[in-house]
């Protein structure tokens, strides 16, 4: 019989009707130990990333690109399963005339709803630790799918009922593995949002980037 060492932790991720990562073995070393267990180094060292992302961001994206609600960008910790183990800006990025501008500092705990983001897709890949929203809009769509990149949409009106809408509808986009966008066209009272997801701040700030330099060119 296989046995498993006492230090090594096996657990199993679903949502109703997809198995997700069942039966991988995790050591305490890992770098994909869970989330409360993070040293203060490890954690520190997601702060520095994400702050280094705002900090970009607020030089360089085209604040066309921040939506009515603002936008964040949310980094977890390896492992993390809850929005208080994902860093974020603490009250957003808004538009500030041309400029974006963080409403805030970025701490552990700041979003829900961003971090639902992250969450539910590290569910499909650990790798994916980092996303963020920017503005919906045709034009913008149309950029990523012609740099590329794997973009994929769900439809509100298709949410079940009793369910969060970012639980849903991130899962729904992620059964053959995580794109690198995913959007929605909103619904009543719920602005249409386009969402980008990558492994850590720097490449979904790249991203985000090269969205601004398109536009700028137009």
């Amino acid at each position: 019989m296989f046995s498993v060492p006492d230090d090594i932790l096996i657990f199993s991720l679903s949502v109703p009707g997809i198995s997700l990562l069942e039966g991988r073995y995790i050591a305490p070393g890992d770098a994909w130990y869970h989330g409360n267990n993070m040293t203060d180094e490890v954690r520190e060292g997601v702060l520095r990333e994400l702050q280094e992302g705002v900090r970009k961001l607020s030089l360089s994206m085209d604040a066309r690109l921040i939506p009515e609600v603002g936008s964040n960008i949310a980094y977890a910790l390896p492992g993390a399963r809850g929005p208080e183990q994902v860093a974020a800006v603490e009250g957003r990025m808004v538009r500030l005339g041309r400029t974006v501008h963080p409403v805030g500092p970025v701490i552990f705990g700041a979003s829900d709803h961003v971090a639902r983001i992250v969450l539910t897709a590290m569910r499909f890949d650990p790798l994916v630790r980092c996303a963020a929203n920017i503005r919906y809009s045709a034009e913008s769509v149309r950029t990523l799918e012609e740099m590329l990149f794997e973009v994929c949409s769900f439809d509100r009106s298709a949410e079940p009922p009793g369910v969060k809408t970012m639980d849903w509808g991130v899962a729904s986009c992620c059964k053959e593995g995580v794109p690198d966008v995913i959007f929605d066209l909103g619904a009543v009272g719920k602005e249409p949002m386009i969402r980008l997801l990558g492994e850590n701040p720097d490449a979904v700030v790249k991203n985000i980037l090269k969205v601004s330099a398109r536009m700028n060119k137009e």
